[in-house]
């Protein structure tokens, strides 16, 4: 392979750091973690971690080229959406294939991709935004008419569900919006203030004092709040990636969980989809127009959708790939893991024969494997003890593997304020997704999980 390293941009608080250094390895790709603290390996191993702050993009820029200059860099990945970017701001200072900046700022912020799909003339709903010092009271009567009840609050920047809650009428929007208001104050937080509140996503969402006061000093991206139109419909994913600007779409998961309000925490994902094949093929058209849309060219993509009887409905792309441990449901025709095949496209390396899952195109054929995984939910807030039963619930016909992703006496907070999952189960089965689905939930069922 081509000489120079391979740029890993994640968070301390990263789930897929160990997958990614993982498939580097295997393919013998030289990684540097790029992360928000210094690395263990730093004085043993030179090259193979550089600390940056993700939040002062133009210092971290340059810290990444005069790293260049003595490490050359052939391309930056990003795992997770904090990562990203940066990944595309380094990447255009060292001349390296990337997603323009402008569009990644579109993708993180939801009124942007809102307004991009609008301007598009792509399926969206109806909404509004609102400043975070507005009167919540004022708020609801004017969203009232704009975009109407029901609807969804949630701050602009904001992944994973964190923040987003349903309100069917006035006094459950100028609640909701106070709270909101809250989360994205306590994430801007924990940001911003290293070494005084939680790094987001380790411990779960840092507490600001003074809950009336906690947009006190709220700025940037969490000064917006986004009100708009709740959508019916089962909700799917999309797993992509663009090369030289097409989609490449990977997967079509089914979410088998309604996901009505009033929070959305994401339990499952099921591969291959059991929506008719017109339907499947629309959504993987409309990935394909929304990253045209907001202009992303290169590298994975995770799509959320609403499906109703009026069509797709895109609610978000992000320019990553699926979010915590979830790639592990995936295998590719040459046996290689989502994370391989990302670090190959990053490298230059053709993937026209390697971009195809093993779990399609003849998903339904004799033998053909589905999979999933579910996010292990968070049942209520405190401090985590222990699971028990994952014994048994790997015994379970199916089941691959169960991972419990928080440590004991680590605090727990659930959805919309939280922002880490318990932990994840995979299932794999040539008896299509309704086993794995089955599976899955059995699985579930078998642990007892202690929160104090």
């Amino acid at each position: 392979m081509t000489a120079g390293r391979v740029l890993l941009l994640v968070t301390s608080s990263s789930y897929k750091a160990e997958d990614f250094l993982s498939a580097a390895e295997r393919l013998g790709i030289a990684v540097t973690v790029v992360s928000d603290h210094e690395g263990t390996l730093s004085d043993v191993a030179p090259g193979a971690n550089l600390p940056v702050d993700f939040s002062d993009a133009d210092r971290a820029t340059s810290s990444i080229v005069d790293f260049h200059h003595e490490y050359p860099v052939r391309a930056i990945v990003a795992a997770e959406d904090e990562g990203t970017t940066l990944a595309a701001a380094a990447s255009s200072a060292l001349g390296l294939s990337h997603n323009p900046t402008a569009a990644v700022h579109t993708a993180r912020r939801k009124d942007l991709f809102r307004e991009a799909l609008r301007d598009a003339g792509l399926p969206s709903p109806d909404f509004a935004t609102f400043g975070v010092d507005e009167d919540p009271d004022a708020v609801a009567a004017r969203a009232a008419a704009q975009p109407g009840f029901p609807c969804v609050v949630k701050p602009v920047s904001l992944a994973a569900s964190r923040g987003v809650i349903r309100a069917d009428d006035e006094t459950q929007l100028a609640a909701a919006f106070r709270r909101v208001v809250r989360i994205a104050a306590e994430a801007e937080g924990t940001a911003e203030a290293e070494g005084t509140a939680t790094a987001p996503g380790s411990e779960g969402a840092a507490t600001v004092p003074g809950s009336e006061d906690a947009t006190r000093g709220t700025s940037g991206d969490a000064a917006r709040i986004l009100v708009e139109e709740y959508l019916p419909g089962g909700e799917v994913a999309l797993e992509g990636l663009l090369v030289d600007g097409e989609l490449r779409a990977l997967a079509v998961l089914d979410k088998p969980d309604p996901l009505e309000g009033p929070y959305f925490e994401e339990t499952l994902f099921v591969t291959p989809s059991r929506l008719p094949a017109e339907t499947q093929e629309a959504i993987r058209d409309t990935g394909a127009r929304v990253a045209r849309a907001i202009g992303l060219t290169h590298g994975p993509v995770h799509a959320e959708m609403r499906v109703n009887e009026k069509g797709v409905w895109p609610l978000e792309m992000a320019p990553r790939s699926i979010g915590g441990l979830c790639s592990r449901l995936f295998r590719f025709q040459t046996g290689l893991t989502l994370e391989e095949l990302i670090l190959l496209h990053a490298t230059g390396a053709p993937i026209d024969e390697i971009a195809s899952p093993a779990d399609a195109p003849a998903a339904t054929a004799p033998g053909a494997m589905a999979s999933g995984a579910m996010m292990i939910p968070i049942p209520r807030a405190g401090s985590f003890g222990a699971v028990e039963g994952t014994d048994a619930a790997l015994a379970v016909p199916a089941i691959e593997d169960v991972v419990i992703s928080l440590r004991p006496g680590q605090e727990v907070v659930p959805l919309p304020e939280g922002n880490r999952y318990l932990g994840f189960i995979f299932a794999r089965s040539a008896d299509g997704p309704e086993a794995v689905e089955r599976a899955l939930r059995e699985a579930h069922a078998c642990l007892e999980i202690t929160i104090e």
